[in-house]
Formats: C-alpha cells, structure tokens, sequence
C-alpha cells in the first residue's frame, strides 16, 4: 500500500491518493449503471423447472411476482433483489419480523444500501479533499475517511433492521401473556377463537400495537379461509418470539387431539403470567449489578471531593504561609 502511494504522489502530486479513490469510485458508478438497467432473465420466475418451457420475457417475469409493485421499482427487480430464492426469503422474512410488510421491502432495503453506501463515500471524500490535508495525511487516514463513511452508510439498513426486530420482538413478548388472558376470558365467555382473536386485536392496539397487528392479520388471512393451522405457523415465524411458537403448538395440537382450546388457553396463560414474573425478578436481581458502576462513578468522586479537598486546600496555604516567611 506504500508503495502504490507513493507512486500516486510522484504522478499526480500530494493529492495523488485522492485522486486515485475518487477515479475508483468513478469506475465503480460506470460499472453500476449498466446492470441497472439490464435485464437479466431471473431463475426465480420460471413457471417451471423444465428447460424444454419456453421462458417469458423479464418483465412478464416481474410482474408474474406481484403485480401490485411500485411500477418505479419493478424496473430495476433484478438488481434490488437478491437472485438466490433461499437469500430472498430470509431477508423478506427478516423485514416482516422488523414490521415492513410492503410489496417493495426488499426493493427498497436494497436501494437503501444502495444509495446510502454511494452518499457516504460521496462525503467521506468530499470531507477528505475539502476539510484535511491529503499531503499529510496517511494511506490508513486516506481510506478511514474516504471509505469509512460509505462502509457505515452500507451497513446502516441492516443495524436498523437488527435494531428494530429486537425492540418489535420485545413488545411482543413483553405484551403477549396479557393478550393470552383477553383471549381466555373471550373464549370462556361464549366467543369463538376468530372472534377472541379479533377482539384481542382492538382491545391491544393502544399498549402494544405490533401484537394487535399480529392478530388482527391472524384475523384476515382466517377470513380469507387460510388454513387455521397454516396461519397460526405463519404468525409464529413472523414474530419470531419463541412464546408465541409455543402457543401455536399448544393450538395446533389441541385442534388435533380435539381438546377443549379454553382449557389449553388456562394452562397456558397460567404459565405464561408466571414466566413474566420470573423475567421480572431476573431483571430485579440484575439491576444492582448494574447500579454498583453507575453509583461509584457519581458518588465516590463527589465524596471524596468533600473529604479530601479542605485538607488539600489548608496544605496549600500552610505552603505559601512556609514559602512567605523562608526570607
């Protein structure tokens, strides 16, 4: 890397290295801008797996995924989605854990990295050429502010995604034993399970609306005469919340076995409340090992500041009144 900087300096002068990072990022964009706008044909969209089938074109193709997608971004499906089927489904279930059901997710998840990757070098460079000098500045410093930026603006979809299903998964969880007790009393009451499940769904929607949005699409795709078992398993994925899978175990085989669902319902909710009072207590029971840090660095400096700072105060003047009267 030395080397090759100091053969950039000797042909283009001190700004040699800048020089080089910015045609590097000129050729990145040329390359970039043909396979935006190629078309590709996509191994996902075969209508089937026989190569005898006559392929349709890529943008039947497109449109044969979902119709309804931004018409904007469907021309550019190939290059905002991955290729691998098996890359597709965990990135798009990963969005419908962190709560963006839209048709153009992943679209949009990709031109978010996209964009923001290219703006961050952008300004990683712009700063870099307008705000240091490049004469004195390192190969390491050279690449830390010209490419660091792009590289933080490239991951920065993913830690918001990451960051997002935690906190969804949290309120869920922290949200679901009450939802199990509505649910029971509904049931007891005379109500059936769609019915419980779209009461449970209005009546959450103010404490923990991603749980009422999990219900309330539990509610729809039933009405859409989904399989019950098969919707339950999809809500189960969807949350990601190893609670929420137990309980649709707990469903699909009292379904099965032809057990009254109130008194799976009971059971469950029970453990369910009694599981929330355990984390609280694991939380209880953590909390003064993390208070021990906090209350050293804010009570023992102020004490000893107290304690210690009047005798350093008459030392110093019992200095100068020794220092005044040596002569």
């Amino acid at each position: 890397m030395q080397a090759l900087n100091n053969m950039m300096i000797n042909m283009f002068g001190p700004a040699g290295p800048m020089i080089g990072i910015a045609g590097l990022g000129v050729l990145l964009l040329l390359l970039a801008i043909p396979m935006f706008f190629a078309s590709k044909p996509n191994p996902m969209d075969r209508l089937d797996a026989n190569a005898g089938r006559q392929k349709i074109d890529a943008e039947t193709r497109a449109v044969l995924r979902d119709k309804r997608k931004n018409e904007k971004l469907n021309k550019y499906a190939h290059f905002l989605e991955p290729q691998d089927e098996k890359e597709l489904s965990e990135i798009r279930m990963k969005l419908l854990q962190a709560g963006y059901r839209g048709k153009d997710a992943v679209q949009y998840y990709y031109f978010a990295q996209f964009a923001l990757g290219i703006g961050g070098l952008i300004l990683g460079v712009g700063y870099f050429t307008l705000a240091m000098d490049s004469s004195q500045a390192t190969t390491t410093q050279t690449l830390l502010y010209t490419m660091g930026p792009g590289a933080a603006g490239y991951l920065f979809p993913k830690y918001w995604i990451t960051k997002r299903v935690q906190t969804r998964q949290q309120e869920i969880e922290d949200g679901f034993p009450d939802s199990l007790d509505m649910m029971l009393v509904c049931v007891e009451a005379g109500q059936s399970m769609d019915q419980s499940i779209v009461r449970v769904s209005q009546e959450l929607r103010a404490s923990y609306p991603s749980l009422a949005d999990e219900f309330e699409l539990v509610s729809y795709e039933m009405k859409a005469g989904k399989d019950k078992s098969t919707v339950l398993d999809d809500m189960g994925e969807r949350c990601g919340v190893q609670d929420v899978m137990s309980f649709v175990t707990v469903l699909n085989q009292s379904q099965s076995f032809g057990t009254p669902i109130s008194d799976a319902l009971r059971v469950y909710a029970s453990e369910m409340r009694d599981k929330r009072v355990m984390r609280a207590e694991e939380k209880a029971n953590k909390l003064p090992t993390k208070m021990t840090l906090t209350t050293m660095m804010l009570t023992v400096p102020p004490l000893l500041i107290i304690l210690v700072g009047p005798s350093v105060v008459g030392i110093q003047q019992l200095g100068n009144m020794a220092g005044m009267a040596g002569p």
